[in-house]
């Protein structure tokens, strides 16, 4: 019996969702900053400027994608409901989605060295 859990994807898919959420990790982290940038200049500082007037809608899209990706991957790699709805509220506090990313990375890498252990032919590193 195999150590290595079920998922619901082949190791090539979950390495390529956690391509995507990683990017999407750091330029959601660094809208959010912008983000916050943005708000303390328009509410602190009752400045008007394109910033103020875009960045907002930007921003949302932005986490819709980060979103998208943290779900895809979460499927994939065959998280718990509670473990997608933290990831998904970690882009709601700057800096927090560049931690969450290093440790779903580390624990995402994890996975995939022991499904190789288990023999499903394909290199830990994507070959």
């Amino acid at each position: 019996m195999s150590t290595y859990p079920q998922t619901l994807a082949k190791p090539q898919q979950i390495r390529s969702a956690l391509s995507a959420y990683r990017v999407l990790a750091v330029v959601a982290g660094i809208a959010l900053v912008v983000l916050v940038l943005e708000m303390v200049m328009k509410y602190g500082l009752d400045q008007t400027n394109v910033l103020t007037q875009y960045w907002s809608p930007v921003h949302g899209i932005i986490y819709m994608a980060y979103a998208a990706s943290v779900a895809n991957l979460g499927i994939k790699a065959a998280w718990g409901p509670g473990r997608i709805v933290k990831n998904l509220l970690a882009g709601f506090v700057p800096v927090v989605p560049w931690i969450a990313e290093r440790r779903n990375t580390a624990e995402t890498n994890a996975l995939l060295t022991r499904a190789y252990a288990a023999g499903d032919g394909s290199a830990p590193d994507g070959r």
